[in-house]
């Protein structure tokens, strides 16, 4: 049973559909100039679906006729296998040549033979080496009755690359302007930090210097007291010694003037008589006191 959009199967329980995988057709165009003649221009188109590995078409033209041939995948395998190549190497060696274009010019080759009434064509594409080179395939294309309509497709086919291309380079151009904004708002922005980094930065700085001033007068105070804690205990033992030395000379001086008064002592008790001497010594002192008190008369 056909659905809408695929095709449906009933197993008498359930309905499945299934949808047949539908690959879109990738072309490329370019400009190609035959060996035989490289002042003529032709244009090859090739189209393929998938994979250019599963078979692909070429369409060729000169702008005023156009031929037209396909390449299935088991020609593709039958040449690798002529060559003794691997096949996906050979597929790979076949991108270059029919796709790449322009990134490709001076490697490959491209011969044209057409007959005198321009019924066949005979396309052939080679590899250049540095010691000739070798034929990755060929094949006889067919005219096309319609050139007119080959020119056209071609035409719309470019056509629509360069929509393509001026739609990608419009939206190149917003995303360009709209990261160009964001640059701008970033740069705005990181200018700010940097501003704020560099206050933060002297800020930080000045309070660094006070606190570090504090320390040093802390330091030095804890220094002073430390000089001066090692210093009185020297202080201290010199006032003592200072003292005990003082005391040392005072009892020396004290011990010679005892000496002293006693010797005196004991030379005036020497000079005075004993007994009676002394007692006519004090009475004629008392009598010479007495008489100089007053005259003597003689009887």
């Amino acid at each position: 049973m056909h659905g809408k959009h695929g095709i449906v199967i009933s197993d008498g329980f359930h309905l499945r559909s299934y949808r047949p995988c539908v690959w879109k057709m990738e072309k490329t165009l370019n400009r190609i100039h035959p060996v035989s003649d490289p002042e003529a221009t032709y244009f090859l188109q090739v189209s393929w679906e998938k994979d250019l590995g599963t078979g692909f078409g070429i369409l060729l033209s000169d702008g005023q006729c156009a031929w037209t041939g396909t390449v299935s995948e088991a020609e593709i395998s039958r040449e690798a296998a002529d060559m003794e190549m691997n096949r996906g190497k050979y597929v790979e060696e076949l991108k270059k040549a029919l796709i790449a274009g322009e990134e490709s010019a001076g490697k490959y080759n491209f011969a044209i033979s057409r007959d005198e009434e321009n019924m066949e064509c005979h396309f052939s594409y080679e590899r250049n080496l540095k010691d000739g080179s070798f034929r990755l395939g060929s094949l006889k294309l067919q005219k096309v009755s319609s050139p007119v309509e080959v020119v056209k497709e071609l035409i719309g086919y470019c056509l629509d690359c360069l929509g393509k291309l001026q739609a990608k380079n419009e939206h190149l151009q917003k995303e360009n302007e709209r990261l160009f904004s964001d640059w701008s708002d970033v740069e705005k922005r990181l200018e700010k930090c940097v501003e704020a980094k560099e206050e933060l930065e002297a800020d930080l700085y000045n309070r660094f210097i006070l606190v570090l001033n504090e320390k040093k007068a802390k330091i030095r105070n804890l220094q002073k007291l430390l000089n001066e804690a090692k210093e009185s205990p020297a202080d201290a033992k010199c006032t003592r010694d200072s003292i005990a030395t003082t005391q040392m000379a005072t009892g020396r001086e004290n011990y010679y003037d005892g000496s002293t008064d006693e010797e005196s002592e004991n030379s005036t008790q020497a000079s005075l008589p004993s007994g009676k001497g002394n007692q006519d010594n004090n009475s004629l002192q008392l009598f010479t006191v007495h008489t100089g008190n007053r005259k003597c008369s003689r009887p």
